[in-house]
């Protein structure tokens, strides 16, 4: 028989907007519509221990395009599906929009922190995921649980904010609570960290990563004024809660001293460079002993 083991595959690589975005006519984005870099959705990925069973980490908006790109997400009936759970990591529309396309009354539970389910809750149009078919079981922070047969999940605080369409003008960027939450998956042998929002690095952080066989963590930016130097927008990287990459205080320099086993970075926004693979930036993450994922790609811890 074979073994169980964690299997991990990159849905969606993108931060919000995907690659190309829309409405964007930056470099990154041109270039994608030209077929001169990899094209990118919007961040997602899918996780299970015996290739039948899956759990979604947060549902994009191109998750039913997803679905489609990946047989393993396939049904194999006339009305079912190996996708038994979502979970998410906070309630951003880039990250719980896909839910609407589950809406199709094929039995699965959304995990979440209460918080986040509360978000959902107000907005009436996710009513449209049947509660008698659909069940909504809020997870407490680092309190384990199961997320599939042989899979075990934990949630964590992660510094981050609100929801942009809830977050106030106010609102501070650095808040430790349920509304921004990393996971870590287990088989019981492996642990693999799925965190693609975080503000900065904390001393839980840290030890929770030491030693871990594989971190997919945060690269939505480059520099922390990335935004405003392309012109494509007025908020620095920290004011979104991410981490920047680059910089003293950046994800390459804080993961540095961080013995963990494999590295790979997540959530891109279209203007950062690292997703030109030619481009200096990428040859420096790479140097660094870490991987841009991209859609489509598996890791087996």
């Amino acid at each position: 028989m074979t073994e169980p083991r964690l299997r991990i595959r990159v849905l969606g690589s993108a931060a919000g907007g995907g690659l190309p975005q829309w409405n964007c006519g930056c470099t990154n984005c041109m270039r994608a519509r030209w077929g001169e870099i990899p094209s990118r959705t919007q961040s997602s990925i899918a996780v299970s221990v015996d290739g039948r069973s899956w759990a979604i980490a947060n549902a994009s908006p191109d998750l039913r395009q997803q679905i489609a790109d990946a047989p393993v997400l396939w049904p194999s009936g006339a009305r079912e599906s190996p996708i038994q759970a979502v979970l998410l990591t906070n309630g951003e529309i880039d990250h719980v929009a896909g839910l609407l396309t589950l809406r199709e009354k094929t039995p699965f539970a959304v995990h979440a922190t209460a918080e986040i389910h509360r978000m959902l809750s107000t907005n009436r149009i996710f009513d449209a995921l049947d509660p008698a078919v659909v069940s909504r079981p809020a997870e407490a922070l680092g309190v384990p649980f199961a997320l599939l047969p042989g899979l075990e999940a934990e949630l964590f605080a992660v510094p981050g904010k609100a929801p942009l369409h809830v977050e106030e003008d106010t609102a501070r960027g650095d808040l430790e609570g349920e509304q921004t939450v990393g996971v870590a998956f287990s088989d019981g042998m492996r642990q693999v960290f799925y965190v693609p929002g975080c503000a900065r690095l904390t001393p839980d952080l840290v030890e929770r990563f030491a030693a871990a066989e594989l971190v997919l963590f945060d690269g939505t930016l480059w520099a922390d004024d990335e935004m405003i130097g392309t012109g494509l927008g007025e908020k620095t990287a920290r004011r979104l809660s991410h981490m920047p990459m680059a910089g003293p205080e950046g994800s390459l320099a804080a993961f540095a001293e961080i013995p963990v086993g494999r590295k790979v970075f997540v959530h891109m926004n279209s203007s950062n460079p690292v997703l030109d693979p030619e481009s200096p930036q990428r040859r420096t993450v790479e140097g660094a002993g870490w991987t841009v994922a991209e859609d489509g790609m598996e890791l087996y811890p």
